[in-house]
């Protein structure tokens, strides 16, 4: 039976609304450590599921970090491990943490993995993020600062630069800056980019970077919002959290952290369910924010901390031929979904571009930023079931890439920028004819 002990936030953390969503039970252990720490002024949260070969350096990191950068401040770093199977949970253990104090809380995870003491909650990285922040809730935290457990590239700076525009400046929110491959995170330079600052108006390089540091204001919003239940929390937490800051007036601001180096995969390979699930977050939160997003025009740089530097990336290898192949196929066999969505005369550029020879394919700025902005409205209007809706993008997205890497082949890293800002530019300059056909679904 689980236990019945009720925390409940600190009063050390001042602003946090006393009303949060039900906390389900804690393992004895995981509350034990709770009373004995009693307070913490900056905590480390790596939510984690089978990352026994990085987790390690990640805890160090953190633990040197707040050593060497916080040396007056109490430290407490949160590992919230979904069930994992490779020993994850000892690996922490096992890492050096001398002074620096650690707390273990379990998460669900899909599919279910058996633990002695499972809460309920929707399964995922979001239930994994909600245990962070309300721990850090019952702690008092005055900054917590969020790091992903696989991790190769952290630094002990990273949680100064997460943690200390909170602690120092009063930031809510903190994203992430890093330097990376020009063929690495294409979703986020060509649609969760580009969209969500022609959407909220602020320039955050990586809304869905994953480490992040927050605010005690805005960790007790996050609390309070009905979505903890809902596939946003399992899949979309990252763009999630970026989206409330920008769309409710927190004050916003990103840290170059130089390279992320992480296991990057072909953007042709393992696609469909990831762009689906991105998607799906970035338009469901589109239709919550609609009255946000409507009043804004242009948009406008965020304060940028850390010293911005140049830095080895690990190489991304691509197959522009099987992109191509999927785009073509793509246009042969979903034009029955496609038509009630993108206009005739997208439609008709599209089959042109399909008929090009390899290596021709040019994919316009403003054919590619009209068809995410026609997804987006199909979305809201359920033209299409949405689960078809969003796979039926893959193939669009994949003759992007193919048509980026094409043309980025001799490109360098500040070409690229540039190029995508061209992108962005060109999304903003739509955003007017999105919101009038918006508004006419009421």
């Amino acid at each position: 039976m689980g236990s019945t002990m009720e925390l409940r936030p600190s009063r050390a953390a001042g602003r946090v609304a006393e009303s949060v969503l039900p906390w389900p039970p804690l393992p004895p252990h995981t509350e034990q450590q709770l009373r004995q720490l009693g307070a913490a002024d900056i905590v480390v949260g790596i939510p984690s599921y089978n990352n026994a070969r990085t987790i390690g350096h990640v805890v160090r990191a953190a633990q040197a970090g707040l050593t060497k950068y916080f040396p007056g401040a109490r430290g407490v770093i949160i590992n919230s491990d979904g069930g994992s199977q490779d020993g994850t949970p000892q690996a922490v253990l096992e890492a050096t943490l001398e002074e620096t104090a650690l707390v273990q809380a379990p998460y669900r995870v899909y599919p279910v993995h058996k633990l002695s003491l499972p809460y309920p909650g929707t399964p995922g990285k979001g239930s994994a993020f909600r245990t962070i922040f309300l721990l850090a809730q019952c702690l008092g935290a005055k900054a917590v600062a969020v790091v992903d457990a696989d991790l190769r590239s952290i630094t002990p700076q990273w949680i100064e630069l997460l943690a200390g525009p909170v602690l120092e400046r009063d930031f809510d929110l903190v994203a992430p800056l890093y330097m990376r491959h020009k063929y690495d995170g294409t979703i986020t330079n060509s649609i969760v980019y580009p969209l969500t600052r022609a959407l909220y108006g602020k320039r955050i390089r990586q809304p869905i970077g994953g480490d992040f540091g927050f605010s005690p204001r805005l960790v007790a919003h996050y609390l309070r919002q009905d979505v903890w239940e809902t596939d946003v929390a399992r899949f979309g937490i990252d763009i999630w959290v970026t989206t409330q800051a920008v769309a409710h007036g927190f004050r916003v601001c990103q840290a170059f952290l130089g390279a992320k180096i992480h296991d990057p995969k072909d953007p042709a390979s393992d696609l469909s369910a990831m762009l689906a699930q991105v998607l799906s977050a970035l338009f469901t939160e589109m239709e919550r924010n609609a009255a946000t997003w409507k009043s804004v025009s242009g948009s406008e740089p965020v304060p940028t901390f850390g010293f911005r530097f140049e830095v080895a990336t690990e190489p991304v290898t691509v197959n522009v031929r099987r992109m191509l192949e999927s785009f073509r196929l793509g246009c042969r066999t979903l034009r029955e979904i496609w038509e009630p969505v993108i206009g005739a005369e997208s439609l008709a550029h599209l089959q042109a571009l399909a008929c090009r020879p390899e290596g021709r394919l040019e994919f316009a700025d403003d054919l590619w930023a009209g068809i995410v902005y026609d997804f987006a409205v199909a979305f809201h209007r359920r033209t299409v079931a949405r689960e078809h809706l969003l796979r039926a993008l893959t193939p669009l997205y994949l003759g992007w890439v193919a048509s980026f890497v094409t043309e980025m082949q001799p490109a360098g890293a500040q070409e690229v920028e540039e190029r995508l800002e061209r992108l962005c530019l060109t999304y903003e300059a739509l955003k007017p004819a999105l919101i009038s056909r918006w508004d006419e679904t009421g």
